[in-house]
């Protein structure tokens, strides 16, 4: 085990704020290469270079941390299509927004094995106060995303929030599928299926393309939403 800081307690909201920012940084770098399922406490305490303890001063658990980097992820995965779409695309819009989608979430392993991660394991050992500020940001990025989907596509406001719902749930769905452990991937193989990112983007775009031509379909003048306020999931 590495050897730990001498830790004070931060007092100043500035002190505070850099000790959180060094967790997260921990967190990102242990995961690349490995499952978010795999990175634990004491990963991220040595990363950081303080006792476990320490990191829940900042942070209620391991999955509240994992869960706020999910959130810078989905920030900047979402500032990376806004400007995608402002540099403008191809006439079949459908089909040009959804490779978009799928080669940019392809290109963020990281940010897919979140997704998968997220409802089953995140959100179930965080605090009330920590799920209320999570699901507020997500359902602000998801009408974000809504909001890009009305100018790419383009589609009206209730079709672009079914897409944008349905899309986080299927890269949740799709990403461990596409991406199994050992045994399950030489099973897969020695049956001829190919798995892997290529597999993961291709069925990602393919998936994605019928959600925008279907939605879409509805029109404006059609709310496709289910009942309650489909925003407020994440």
């Amino acid at each position: 085990m590495s050897e730990t800081v001498s830790f004070q307690r931060a007092r100043r909201p500035e002190q505070v704020e850099a000790r959180r920012a060094a967790i997260l940084a921990a967190a990102r770098a242990a995961l690349p290469g490995r499952s978010v399922r795999a990175v634990t406490l004491r990963d991220l305490a040595e990363g950081a270079g303080v006792a476990k303890s320490h990191v829940l001063r900042y942070f209620d658990s391991r999955e509240a941390v994992l869960l706020e980097l999910l959130i810078e992820d989905w920030a900047g995965w979402l500032d990376e299509v806004a400007a995608r779409i402002e540099a403008g695309g191809g006439a079949d819009r459908a089909r040009w927004l959804a490779g978009l989608l799928a080669a940019t979430l392809t290109a963020r392993p990281v940010l897919c094995d979140l997704f998968a991660a997220m409802s089953g394991e995140l959100e179930a050992n965080v605090s009330l106060d920590t799920a209320r500020a999570f699901k507020r940001r997500a359902y602000g990025y998801n009408t974000r995303l809504a909001e890009l989907l009305g100018v790419a596509a383009p589609l009206p406001e209730a079709a672009g929030i079914a897409v944008a719902r349905a899309l986080v749930a299927t890269v949740a769905g799709l990403w461990p599928f596409a991406n199994p452990n050992e045994i399950v991937a030489t099973a897969s193989a020695e049956l001829g299926n190919r798995l892997g990112p290529d597999r993961f983007e291709r069925e990602l775009r393919e998936i994605v393309t019928a959600l925008v031509i279907g939605f879409g379909a509805h029109g404006p003048g059609a709310p496709v939403s289910p009942p309650g306020d489909a925003r407020a999931d994440g």
